[in-house]
């Protein structure tokens, strides 16, 4: 997204997905989602058994990662965020109280004939608001529906979801004119992988790189194995609306092996987010002064004091700083390239793992630090595996 903020969001309660709500909102309100994954009964036949694999091209823009999908009969294409760490599809519609400038148009749901607002009997109108505020404080609020939306398939044809349920976003800020919405892939009962239909076993798997298209694969396709392929254990908390957690035991910089145990962001069952709708990596505000320390001992040359928070030096070379490895429970060892860890800026570099919100007793791993890693997401399994990959060179 336009800021480097976690988009995991905050979602207050008025709506069950799948029950009417019991009042209307006040201003600002969003919903919640059931908390235990399930899958849309009517996904089971959008799609032959015939071994295909649904999928779609991501696009790289800015510091965000965009999907290609299809929305509406007939079906318009759009291209949206994808997020692990949301689970509601949207995308700006028309009428707009307030939308960003967005470079192509904006969905009309009265164009689609397979649009259907969700019926709430107590909502305004009827209608079945939601609101979504995420941590850099964009947003988007509207109404639910139900509508058709299509990807790619490995068949050649398209997969259609028929009666999807998608929020159609009236009042939206906040994000880059490149993209229309946002595509969540969490495990919540709203998102894309959970009402795809229970044979593709929310499997997905991305390859994301800083240049280039790549694809976002679900199902069978979307498995990570191989020479070099790690899994870190997955853990999944009903509390946390269908966030992926990996839990963080270490980080080493260089040799310099930094343990969570000891520390209060040390946890058994999960401490750290793992979000593609994030770009850089978060450490809360105790742990991380220990990993700043180690990279500041680490490093011979000028640092940059008048950048806050941000460990930055002056230098146009990034071989100098050391190699960060993040050690996750269930033997993931994940060596980090310096692009993954260290950003280009105006004749300087910057650590690009930054402290975590005050408030934070979690960590989040970005976008960035997942660059040229296959990640696949095994929820079945509770596992997310890791496979060091030329990502811009996999699909061309």
């Amino acid at each position: 997204m336009i800021m480097a903020l976690s988009l995991r969001i905050i979602i207050t309660c008025f709506l069950l997905i799948t029950a009417t709500a019991s009042s209307s909102p006040p201003p600002g309100a969003g919903f919640t989602i059931e908390l235990i994954q399930r899958r849309s009964n009517s996904s089971s036949s959008r799609l032959g058994d015939d071994g295909s694999s649904p999928y779609a091209d991501t696009i790289f823009e800015t510091m965000s990662y965009l999907m290609k999908l299809q929305i509406g009969t007939p079906p318009v294409e759009f291209e949206v965020e994808l997020d692990t760490g949301s689970n509601l599809i949207w995308t700006q519609c028309l009428p707009c109280v307030n939308c960003f400038k967005q470079d192509s148009p904006i969905f009309d749901p009265s164009k689609s004939s397979s649009y259907k607002p969700k019926i709430c009997h107590d909502g305004p109108d009827h209608s079945c608001p939601y609101a979504i505020t995420y941590m850099d404080d964009s947003y988007s609020m509207g109404t639910l529906a139900t509508e058709t939306v299509s990807l790619q398939s490995t068949s050649g044809q398209p997969f259609v979801m028929t009666e999807t349920i998608i929020g159609c976003g009236h009042n939206n800020s906040g994000f880059l004119p490149t993209g229309s919405g946002m595509v969540g892939l969490g495990w919540g009962a709203s998102s894309l992988i959970s009402q795809m239909g229970e044979r593709f076993l929310c499997l997905l798997s991305y390859c994301f790189s800083g240049k280039g298209t790549s694809k976002l694969n679900f199902g069978s396709n979307a498995i990570v194995a191989g020479d070099g392929t790690v899994a870190a254990n997955m853990f999944i908390k009903t509390e946390k609306q269908g966030l992926y957690y990996l839990n963080l035991e270490a980080v080493s910089v260089g040799d310099n092996r930094i343990e969570t145990l000891g520390t209060p962001f040390h946890a058994l069952e999960g401490n750290m987010v793992i979000d593609s709708g994030t770009t850089f990596t978060y450490l809360p505000g105790s742990y991380w002064e220990l990993v700043k320390e180690a990279v500041d001992s680490a490093v011979i040359t000028d640092r940059v004091d008048f950048m806050g928070d941000k460990l930055c030096y002056n230098s146009d070379s990034i071989d100098i700083f050391p190699v960060i490895t993040m050690h996750f429970s269930g033997g993931a060892d994940l060596v980090l390239d310096k692009y993954n860890t260290y950003l280009s800026d105006g004749g300087m570099y910057c650590l690009a793992i930054l402290c975590a919100d005050p408030t934070d007793v979690e960590g989040t791993f970005g976008n960035r630090a997942q660059n040229n890693f296959l990640v696949g997401y095994d929820p079945s399994s509770l596992l997310v595996s890791f496979k060091p990959t030329d990502c811009s060179a996999l699909w061309n």
